[in-house]
């Protein structure tokens, strides 16, 4: 058994019982003290820090106001980090998540956002205990990077309205309609909100140049807030949109500017306001209309999470367990609603960052959620001044990151045309469409290509000399090789050959020692094959069975058939029955096309 197999087998053995918590007490069980928890502690709070914009960023670009953003780093960062299966990942509000989520705001508000996240979790978890966590590294790569470049193309492009000051009349929920909404209101563009965006993407990219140790966020964004004011004040008539003139919170009669100096409160998802402005409500009809979405925010959860867990064991030489971080991401996505917070995944990223921080375990995701927490109860007030334009250039920077375009510009360069197929076509529908079409097709487009590769892969033979073999087969027999998996396409292929050769011999050996795999297909066609020889008079000798191909013909009752299917153990014992049987019946004589055109005019 290949490590492979044995790590597969390993993971599904495991007790779903120990499978919530399992990073945690792996973490405490290997010895936890003062210096790792230190160093957790340390790191918690510079993730802390860069996951504060980009939580009100990101609910912000989903159309939800940005303290729920800070409540689903809070409440789902806690919950996944201690419930989940990899020791360094943060989980939280994530930018793959607003090509999605951003429609369903727009028509269900941000009550069905909440109760839509909630169904996902519901999902999310029970593809954990259904054991679904490995599977998920069979959608093929191209699919990936396609839809995620996609991603960050739409989420690009949605940030221009912010970064460039525009007054939409309407915000349609399709790309291109939203793109023809901004090119409309051009005419309302603001080169004083243009220059903030630029003055914080240019200090977004300088000061990593400078320093790792500081985050970037934490200078751009006070550095703009600052010139805002100052334009404000100096510049007559120009105003700068900021966190404080765009939401407003009601709260006990008062009206708040900005984000409320509150903590995450409970509240019932069907509570909260619809497109309308009233509460949405709970209905058959409205859970019905949620379920797309609801699944689109399950599969792009779960792949991202699981990436996002990939690259932290690549990077911090750890193994995450896979079932348990969807399980993990499914309760944490359950429990987020009822405190407000929008959908939670992995966020690669912040992962990233705690990673390079010194984390060693999810105490230091612990500390993160707790490090948010502590901003917006002390700094709350200050954060209303954050201009929207710098927000719009910290996700413009997070969707140039997502995007790879290198790796997609090199993937068109050196990958099969197949390869490039899947990649351009799973592009171009997140973008025209969505991620969960996108994701849909270019799985099957994969599998039909992986179907026609198989068939290509796989191949047969008939032996027309005795190399290799132990010895001349006799007068009448023929050896037919066959190489490669019988699968769909590939088995069809391979044994139509058997039929062409039925009157040609009186006994096949067929040799299956390297056919590593049979399917349905491929077991009927076998079985077809067979069908037509033993019409012939012509007995079939199968050698070198594989486990799998051999479990598969013992399933369906393929045993030894007398004078038509012997199931021999060795080549040289097959070789036996088939000369044994070939001598025992006579070869018809063979009549050329030539001969027989010539005297089918006599018979006449």
């Amino acid at each position: 058994m290949s490590p492979s197999q044995r790590l597969t087998e390993s993971l599904a053995s495991t007790p779903l019982s120990s499978l919530p918590a399992r990073a945690l007490r792996q973490a405490f069980a290997a010895g936890y003290g003062a210096k790792e928890a230190r160093r957790d502690v340390l790191a918690g709070l510079v993730v802390g820090v860069v996951a504060l914009p980009l939580a009100m960023a990101l609910a912000i670009a989903v159309g939800a106001p940005p303290q729920l953003g800070l409540y689903t780093s809070i409440v789902g960062g806690f919950i996944i980090a201690v419930l989940g299966g990899s020791s360094t990942q943060v989980s939280g509000p994530t930018a793959a998540f607003i090509v999605i989520l951003a429609p369903i705001t727009a028509k269900y508000g941000v009550g069905g956002l909440l109760i839509a996240g909630l169904l996902g979790g519901v999902q999310l978890t029970l593809m954990g205990v259904l054991r679904f966590g490995r599977f998920i590294q069979y959608i093929p790569h191209p699919v990936t990077t396609g839809f995620t470049a996609g991603i960050g193309l739409v989420i690009a492009t949605l940030q221009l309205q912010d970064v460039f000051g525009l007054h939409l009349h309407s915000k349609p929920q399709h790309y291109v309609e939203r793109v023809a909404a901004m090119i409309e209101a051009r005419s309302t563009a603001s080169m004083w909100e243009l220059g903030i965006a630029t003055l914080t993407l240019a200090i977004l990219l300088l000061i990593p140049r400078i320093t790792r140790k500081v985050p970037a966020p934490l200078v751009a964004l006070p550095v703009a807030a600052i010139a805002a004011l100052a334009l404000g004040r100096w510049v007559p008539g120009t105003t700068i949109s900021t966190i404080g003139t765009r939401f407003q919170t009601e709260l006990n009669g008062l009206i708040i500017h900005g984000i409320p100096q509150l903590p995450p409160l409970p509240v019932l998802p069907w509570s909260m306001p619809g497109a309308d402005g009233h509460p949405v409500g709970l209905s058959w009809d409205l859970l019905h209309d949620l379920v797309p979405g609801s699944f689109a925010i399950a599969m792009l959860g779960a792949i991202e999470s699981l990436l996002s867990a990939v690259v932290a064991d690549g990077m911090a030489r750890t193994r995450h367990e896979p079932d348990a971080e969807l399980i993990a991401q499914g309760i944490g996505n359950i429990i987020v609603p009822f405190f407000g917070g929008i959908p939670a995944t992995g966020a690669i990223a912040r992962t990233a960052t705690n990673i390079r921080s010194g984390a060693k375990s999810p105490v230091a995701a612990m500390v993160h959620a707790l490090t948010v927490l502590a901003a917006v109860l002390v700094l709350a007030p200050l954060l209303a001044y954050v201009p929207m334009a710098s927000l719009a250039a910290l996700l413009l920077l997070v969707a140039w990151n997502m995007s790879e375009i290198k790796h997609f510009i090199h993937i068109l360069k050196i990958a099969p045309k197949s390869d490039v197929t899947v990649l351009l076509t799973c592009f171009f529908l997140t973008v025209a469409f969505d991620m969960v079409v996108a994701v849909s097709v270019g799985v099957m487009l994969a599998a039909v290509l992986f179907m026609r590769r198989m068939a290509e892969v796989t191949h047969a033979e008939i032996r027309d000399s005795h190399e290799g073999l132990p010895r001349r087969p006799g007068e009448g027999v023929l050896v037919y090789d066959i190489a490669g998996p019988l699968f769909f396409g590939a088995a069809q292929k391979a044994m139509a050959a058997l039929g062409i050769i039925a009157d040609r011999a009186r006994a096949v050996v067929l040799r299956m020692d390297q056919v590593p795999a049979l399917d349905a297909t491929g077991l009927v066609a076998f079985e077809s094959a067979l069908e037509e020889l033993a019409n012939h008079g012509c007995l079939t000798v199968v050698t070198g069975l594989q486990p799998q191909p051999r479990k598969v013909f013992d399933k369906s009752g393929i045993v030894n058939v007398p004078g038509k299917l012997i199931l021999a153990q060795t080549l040289e014992e097959a070789l036996d029955a088939a000369d044994a049987h070939a001598t025992a019946t006579r070869l018809p004589p063979r009549r050329s096309s030539r001969t027989t055109a010539q005297q089918r005019p006599a018979a006449q």
